[in-house]
């Protein structure tokens, strides 16, 4: 038990000094789906997945997953999956508003349309056709945030209201394309603004938009002359006094044989 606390405080202070801890609401249920235990780095508990219907699943182990620090790459490696319509009763027992976050990752197929699936809480469809590799790309993090109120024996969401007997069941459902899976499941009393969030996701193309506008703007300045290195050179007719001289040698040689020839006459 002791050694757990101290991996959970170690992960806290590595978040707090990386800068990637979040506050965050009342967490109200946390799974791993179809792996173990684990606290993330905004101090979120994840209980180990302990569902026996479908399939547990690490095989997203094989890769880095992207958007996600490493400590918490765990929630996106493993799944669970299952051949038909599966799903998590969540017991609630306050009013209130609460988001529901779906934690995805494609970690086997490398395109779209080959694991498109709908999910549904309180068989009220939130997620229609979702297409992990679309929206991402493959070993890329994704979440889906779903908030709803509980109010009165009914929950609200998507404007629309349903009845609530003290728990929501969010269940996967099977579509043509392959089969449902979850990567990790998790519901925060609060609103939006309340819960963590994985950093923007990095389009391609965008890293390069900058060094382009650099590019662009070297070319629009004017070229500054270039600088020579070393002293100044010196003239070297600045002070050649011959230069001078030649014009009045040249007035004395046409001057002299005309004199010359007048002192005859």
């Amino acid at each position: 038990m002791e050694t757990s606390l101290f991996e959970v405080f170690v992960t806290l202070l590595l978040g707090i000094l990386c800068g990637e801890v979040s506050s965050t609401g009342e967490v109200v249920y946390a799974v791993n789906s179809g792996g173990p235990a684990h606290t993330d780095l905004n101090g979120v508990h994840y209980q180990a997945d302990k569902l026996t219907v479908g399939t547990a699943s690490d095989f997203g182990k094989s890769l880095a997953i992207g958007r996600v620090a490493p400590a918490d790459q765990i929630l996106y490696q493993t799944e669970r999956y299952h051949f038909s319509n599966f799903g998590y009763n969540i017991p609630i027992k306050e009013n209130g508003d609460y988001v529901l976050i779906l934690k995805f990752c494609e970690v086997y197929f490398q395109g779209p349309r080959l694991k498109v699936f709908d999910v549904a809480v309180n068989q009220h469809t939130v997620l229609k056709g979702l297409d992990i590799y679309e929206r991402v790309g493959r070993g890329v993090g994704h979440d889906e945030y779903i908030p709803f109120r509980i109010n009165n024996n009914q929950v609200l969401i998507d404007g629309e209201t349903l009845p609530f007997s003290g728990t929501v069941y969010v269940e996967f459902m099977k579509g043509y394309y392959d089969n449902p899976k979850v990567n990790a499941v998790l519901v925060m009393k609060g609103t939006l603004e309340d819960v963590p969030k994985l950093p923007p996701l990095s389009r391609p193309g965008e890293d390069n938009e900058d060094d382009d506008e650099d590019e662009e703007s070297k070319e629009d300045k004017p070229k500054k002359q270039r600088k020579i290195s070393g002293p100044k050179a010196i003239d070297p007719y600045a002070n050649d006094e011959s230069s001078m001289l030649i014009p009045i040698a040249i007035a004395i040689a046409v001057f002299l044989p005309t004199l010359f020839c007048l002192c005859k006459l």
